[in-house]
């Protein structure tokens, strides 16, 4: 099963030097604090979020998952 990369969620956002506040807006939140748990882990990010967040982070939405890449002996 893949999962979201938070850290890459997060990362994007402070790169676009776009706010909690702001992405809270755009996904309907009322306050930063939901936001924050949501990139934070605290709650899951739910699949017709994830069309917003790729637009706003301007990613595709498999950006967001972990690659899940065996690692193999050379």
């Amino acid at each position: 099963m893949k999962t979201l990369d938070l850290k890459y969620i997060k990362s994007r956002r402070v790169e676009l030097g776009i706010t909690q506040q702001m992405m809270a807006n755009k996904l309907g939140f009322k306050s930063v604090s939901t936001y924050s748990k949501y990139e934070n882990g605290a709650h899951a990010f739910r699949a017709d979020q994830l069309p917003v967040l790729s637009y706003e982070l301007n990613c595709n939405i498999a950006d967001f998952f972990n690659k899940n890449v065996a690692e193999t002996a050379i």
